[in-house]
């Protein structure tokens, strides 16, 4: 059977737009190694072995000088998530608490929710990297005037001095038994309201699953508490030793990322909830339940199926917003790596590749973990 002319001109056009993109990504690639040939640099990755010869102020995996290139590329990588999964965590909490503000009755807590929300939403993210940092952290007093909390947390210009164990072992045994915790209290709720779904009524465990975030870490602490050592920060010259230092550059980027996705997040958690009809509260409060059960219960769950989908956009909005992080000298990986390591080596074409490559990965896997949790969430909705 012959193909109609319309066919075989969708066909053609096709072709020509391929072919073109072809000659284009050969250009590009002639060009590029061209000029690389011209100024004396070699291709490929060779130099991720090599010195990388400069020091990294705020880093969660060892590193010193000495180190390579490479290390420089996963410091820089899990500061990156380090600062963007805090954030995600501070904005989901303040946005949920900022909706609700909106939604109250209370004049007083409607005005202070659409003050924060009209507020920070529309001053650009990266002038509120220079307020944090600039009018705010770095107007603190000096070491010797510091801030003091019970004599054990001290602020000043230079950071947030906390105690520390003094086995950091410790730390990560804690933040597993965290995971656990979490994990186990998850698969426990599941388990219950598939009990609920049977039994028409939650059974009388259920609250377990609640607890066992706090329980499983709060164990961990006391069996550590015997045998780890927390440091307390104390005064020695014109600086503190012992203890952390949380730098004032990660304090201004989790503040700045985290308040401003918070004011988006809150109207859509808002939005959400508002479009459930409101007959279905006033049925629910007329049975009994209370205002706290009808939207943990009746609400949030018809809700959450308006939520997820621009949350996501949030999220990974947030992950890329954290490379704004660079301006105000915070190491991630834009700063240290596609900067400082890019300046040195002068391997531009491939350090590119393996920051763009890393910002792809990580928002592609991000997108596909929480569609997955939509599909499991909302499995028996569709139903």
């Amino acid at each position: 059977m012959a193909k109609s002319p319309s066919r075989v001109r969708d066909i053609f056009i096709q072709a020509l737009f391929f072919a073109g993109l072809v000659a284009f990504l050969s250009f590009a690639a002639h060009n590029v190694s061209t000029q690389l040939a011209a100024r004396g640099i070699s291709s490929g990755f060779d130099f991720l072995s090599h010195q990388a010869g400069f020091g990294i102020a705020f880093h969660l995996l060892p590193y010193s000088e000495t180190s390579t290139v490479f290390q420089v590329f996963l410091v820089g990588a899990v500061n990156t998530l380090f600062i963007s999964v805090v954030s995600i965590v501070l904005a989901s909490v303040i946005g949920l608490i900022i909706a609700l503000f909106r939604l109250s009755p209370l004049p007083v807590l409607r005005a202070v929710g659409t003050f924060y929300v009209e507020t920070l939403r529309n001053v650009p993210l990266l002038l509120q990297f220079f307020v944090w940092y600039f009018a705010v952290l770095r107007q603190l007093p000096m070491p010797l005037e510091s801030y003091s909390l019970w004599g054990r947390v001290f602020l000043n210009i230079r950071g947030l001095y906390i105690p520390f164990p003094d086995d950091v072992s410790a730390v990560w045994i804690v933040i597993g038994s965290l995971v656990l915790g979490l994990t186990a209290g998850h698969f426990l709720n599941q388990y219950a309201v598939s009990r609920r779904r049977a039994l028409g009524r939650f059974p009388a465990w259920h609250l377990l699953s609640y607890a066992l975030p706090i329980v499983f870490p709060l164990v961990a602490v006391l069996l550590l508490r015997t045998r780890v050592e927390f440091l307390v920060p104390f005064l020695e010259g014109f600086n503190f030793s012992g203890g952390a230092q949380i730098v004032p550059e990660f304090i201004a980027a989790i503040l700045a990322l985290s308040l401003y996705t918070a004011s988006f997040i809150a109207e859509i958690i808002r939005g959400a909830i508002g479009a459930v009809s409101r007959n279905q509260t006033e049925a629910a409060l007329a049975l009994g339940l209370t205002p706290a059960q009808v939207l943990s219960r009746i609400i949030f769950p018809q809700a959450l199926g308006h939520i997820i989908p621009p949350l996501t956009s949030q999220y990974l909005n947030l992950i890329k917003n954290s490379s704004l992080a660079a301006a105000i000298a915070f190491p991630e990986l834009v700063l240290v790596f596609a900067g400082t390591s890019l300046n040195v080596s002068g391997q531009a074409v491939e350090i590119m590749t393996m920051t763009l490559g890393f910002y792809l990965v990580v928002s592609l896997s991000v997108s596909a973990l929480i569609n997955l949790y939509q599909a499991r969430a909302l499995r028996y909705e569709r139903r």
